[in-house]
């Protein structure tokens, strides 16, 4: 079962990194719920989650929307998806992961994060198991960034579910 309790601090925090780091606006599309194989995009960011919850953060783009948003990162134009440019978008998906888990933290989970793991290449296949995704596209000036989520709570996290509605930005 997905809990939004796990989900939702992921998705406010997109919308409000996304507006701090980018100065853009984030607005959720439909929510998805998939079982079968991820399928990288162009550009993934996944980020692991340990403790009390545990599973992936997948971010994914494409390299227009990449080089758009690492152009704004670093105030000029990025047209190659470069060393820098992959710097600057694995440290979007590490800030965006690093502020969810401080919201899950405030909230009881006791949390932590991997170092982003960069995947460029579109079409590779990532499996979690029997973790269902929450797919969550958010459409910014600069194109489409997918939060994928695949999160549960361990044993240990005292059995905390919730039915809040999924929301972004805070609102």
């Amino acid at each position: 079962m997905v809990s939004v309790n796990l989900l939702n601090p992921f998705v406010v925090s997109a919308g409000e990194v996304l507006q701090s780091e980018l100065g853009v606006k984030a607005t959720r599309g439909q929510l998805r719920l998939h079982k079968d194989t991820y399928v990288t995009d162009d550009i993934t960011v996944l980020v692991s989650v340990v403790g009390d919850a545990w599973g992936v953060v997948m971010m994914g783009l494409s390299f227009d929307t990449a080089n758009k948003v690492v152009s704004k990162m670093l105030g000029e134009e990025v047209l190659e998806f470069n060393e820098l440019a992959q710097s600057g978008i694995s440290e979007l998906g590490n800030v965006i992961a690093g502020h969810a888990i401080t919201k899950l933290g405030a909230a009881g989970y006791k949390t932590d994060i991997s170092v982003p793991t960069l995947i460029v290449g579109k079409g590779s296949q990532i499996s979690t198991f029997d973790i269902a995704r929450v797919v969550v596209p958010l459409t910014t000036d600069y194109g489409t960034i997918t939060l994928t989520l695949a999160i549960r709570e361990s044993g240990n996290s005292g059995g905390r579910t919730g039915t809040r509605p999924l929301k972004i930005g805070g609102h």
